[in-house]
């Protein structure tokens, strides 16, 4: 929407709005101006020309914010505003520019009000869902970790320190980057992220028995905790608990790409192939700078209909995701008819299933086996057999030296021929 205003000099020194209308369905507006201004910065301020301010109000005259004319550019939003701007939903109605008219040239001046809007809608957004803070372990704060994670490129992160969860109730806000809250549950027969509430503990996170595991695991359940198992095959802290039913996604890529993460993800496949749909993740588990694990190394990236912790979580826990070594590795999708991953489709020997990626080249996996595809134009279709599940994943290197580079979550498929289609 673009907005063209004439202010008078007879307006000088004076406050007033200019109307705006905004549409149903916006999570974020922008409010870019420009106007003719005789030079800049100090010769500016020595010889005044034309100063205009801008701030803004929402449908119902709310002052949102003011910025004077130190900034050209302007936003507000749910989850993103400038620096200066309260961040809230936007809702339909006619917001208001506030105009400061401070100098004014003997012409007027002509402004122009560039307004842009951002819809709502599913987007993918990139993060590191396993970082330590100095709330235990780690050697940075929560903040540091926040502006390291941004400045990566990063979306989202999960600060999940060892058994503890204070710091959940003081987490720092940074524009634009969304933080979940987290708790790495650390036991000497595995360790397990519980995500989404401050506090998934009744009491304390002891455990002793099976029977103690499995009451702790319901109670945070019960509070909303979405629960991860963590490098279930690291040779140092493997999963060893007797119930592979305790936990709702796996993390199968743990930091670096080695051998842990490779046995992680054939111990997954096998679950898929045995008929478990568990939705994979991954995540760095970064501790301190000038390490071989780096924050954001892999990313999740995931299909969320915004950056809510509880729409990525959801997200996550619906397998509408897939892990990348980094923010601009390699990008993955799969498609089948109207279902994307995670969820469960009738098999059609007329449906190819859709791989969508920024690689050439994809292994298809499914629980018959594993082959080689080749991708046009970012996009391959690949004619299936009636399998239980297929997830891609990409590769680079040769021969025994190949690494993987990336991994997609599954489509799942009904093994009833008259089984009616749902998302898992």
């Amino acid at each position: 929407m673009i907005l063209r205003h004439h202010i008078p000099k007879d307006r000088e020194g004076t406050y007033y709005t200019v109307p705006f209308d905004v549409p149903d369905n916006v999570e974020k507006i922008t409010v870019s101006y420009d106007y003719f201004r005789k030079g800049g910065g100090f010769i500016a301020d020595l010889k005044p020309s034309n100063t205009v301010d801008i701030g803004l109000e929402d449908e119902k005259g709310n002052f949102l914010g003011w910025s004077g004319s130190a900034h050209k550019s302007v936003r507000v939003g749910e989850y993103d505003s400038s620096p200066g701007y309260l961040c809230q939903p936007v809702k339909a109605g006619k917001w208001k520019i506030i105009v400061g008219a401070y100098h004014i040239m003997p012409q007027g001046v002509d402004v122009t009000y560039n307004i842009s809007f951002k819809l709502k809608g599913e987007r993918l957004l990139f993060g590191d869902l396993h970082i330590h803070t100095t709330a235990s372990d780690g050697k940075i704060s929560a903040y540091e970790v926040g502006i390291t994670a941004k400045n990566k490129g990063l979306d989202f992160v999960a600060l999940a320190n060892h058994n503890n969860f204070s710091e959940n109730y003081c987490l720092p806000h940074i524009d634009g980057l969304t933080f979940i809250p987290a708790v790495e549950w650390t036991h000497y027969k595995g360790h397990m992220n519980f995500f989404g509430i401050p506090d998934p503990f009744e009491n304390s996170f002891v455990a002793n028995t099976e029977e103690e595991m499995r009451q702790l695991i319901s109670n945070a359940r019960a509070k909303g905790a979405v629960i991860s198992v963590n490098h279930p095959k690291c040779r140092f802290c493997p999963y060893l608990w007797e119930d592979d039913d305790a936990f709702d996604m796996a993390e199968i890529w743990n930091g670096p790409m080695r051998p842990t993460n490779t046995r992680g993800i054939s111990w997954w496949t096998e679950m898929l192939c045995r008929g478990r749909k568990l939705p994979a993740v991954g995540g760095s588990d970064f501790h301190k700078p000038k390490s071989p694990v780096k924050l954001g190394n892999p990313v999740t990236g995931v299909y969320s209909e915004s950056p809510a912790p509880e729409d990525i979580l959801r997200a996550l826990r619906n397998g509408k995701a897939f892990i990348s070594e980094s923010v601009g590795g390699v990008r993955l999708n799969l498609k089948y008819g109207e279902f994307s991953m995670g969820d469960t489709a009738n098999y059609s020997p007329d449906i190819p299933l859709v791989a969508q990626s920024n690689s050439n080249a994809l292994v298809l996996v499914t629980d018959k086996g594993e082959r080689s595809i080749d991708l046009v134009d970012g996009k391959a279709e690949i004619k299936l057999e009636k399998v239980k599940f297929a997830y891609v994943k990409a590769l680079k290197g040769f021969g025994k030296a190949k690494k993987i580079t990336a991994v997609s979550n599954p489509i799942y498929f009904n093994q009833e021929d008259n089984y009616n289609a749902t998302e898992y």
